[in-house]
């Protein structure tokens, strides 16, 4: 089942520990762009972290430990956190799942997901947003997408990934006809590396096992394995195994009826007008 519903509220343990890392930051002498910079993570990030905005995971914790001198303070304090507060609270924690993770396996059938999206079409994608943002809200959201594209330099390498789309994300032109053909190209570019596999599902499939809406499934570092399932202002990390492996058969099946990632690569050239 899902493990809860996401908020727009803070988690107070998360604060507190956000806190924490500011002090001992401080107290350091360093600034926030100089320990972004040492423990090679977005300055938008290590912001959140401090805000308590976003979760502190155990390995980044343990870097920090080490670099501001705190002998083993903040790891201490992350596995401390209460079981039900493990999992971050709201999307953009999910993000450090999703950079941690062994595995991603996602279906979208709306817009092309964040981690493929080209700079221009993810401009376009905010410009969609309602209620509007700010244009300082735009870009700074733009800033922690680009953050997230960091996962495919991983080394030794990055997790695995497969992203199945439908057709249609490639026929809606959001941010015009010109950003549309730009993110078919950089999609046909991401195809070619060899740890990820791009399937398209044509529209004139007459079955579709992805019709209750997108998902995300990911493998740990522990090999647990969880689904993040995401619509209109809310979302939901599911670790439950049974929940979850109805949805590993459900994106099985979905596999089954896309294209062959052979297939996709013709579709994008054509679509991208380069055949």
């Amino acid at each position: 089942m899902p493990r809860r519903a996401n908020s727009r509220k803070k988690t107070p343990t998360w604060e507190v520990i956000g806190a924490l890392v500011a002090l001992y930051r401080q107290q350091a002498g360093i600034t926030q762009p100089q320990l972004a910079t040492q423990v090679c993570v977005g300055l938008e990030t290590l912001g959140s972290i401090e805000q308590g905005r976003r979760a502190l995971r155990l390995k980044l914790a343990t870097e920090l430990d080490e670099l501001l001198d705190t002998r083993g303070a903040l790891a201490a304090a992350v596995r401390k956190v209460p079981e039900r507060e493990r999992y971050p609270a709201f999307a953009q924690d999910f993000i450090e799942l999703e950079a941690e993770a062994l595995s991603l396996c996602s279906y979208q059938n709306q817009v092309v997901p964040g981690l493929l999206q080209a700079e221009e079409y993810a401009r376009g994608v905010f410009d969609c947003l309602y209620p509007p943002i700010t244009a300082q809200e735009a870009e700074d959201r733009l800033l922690a997408r680009i953050d997230r594209h960091r996962i495919f330099e991983q080394k030794p390498w990055p997790p695995m990934m497969c992203f199945l789309l439908d057709e249609s994300i490639l026929e809606r032109p959001i941010g015009g006809r010109d950003v549309l053909r730009g993110q078919i190209l950089h999609l046909r570019e991401m195809a070619e590396l060899p740890f990820l596999a791009l399937q398209i599902i044509p529209k004139s499939r007459t079955k579709h096992a992805g019709l209750d809406g997108p998902m995300v499934l990911v493998e740990t570092p522990d090999h647990d394995h969880v689904a993040y399932i995401e619509g209109q202002r809310v979302s939901f990390l599911i670790d439950d195994p049974d929940e979850v492996g109805i949805l590993q058969a459900k994106y099985g099946m979905l596999r089954s009826q896309a294209l062959t990632p052979e297939d996709t690569m013709g579709l994008l050239e054509r679509l991208a007008g380069e055949t």
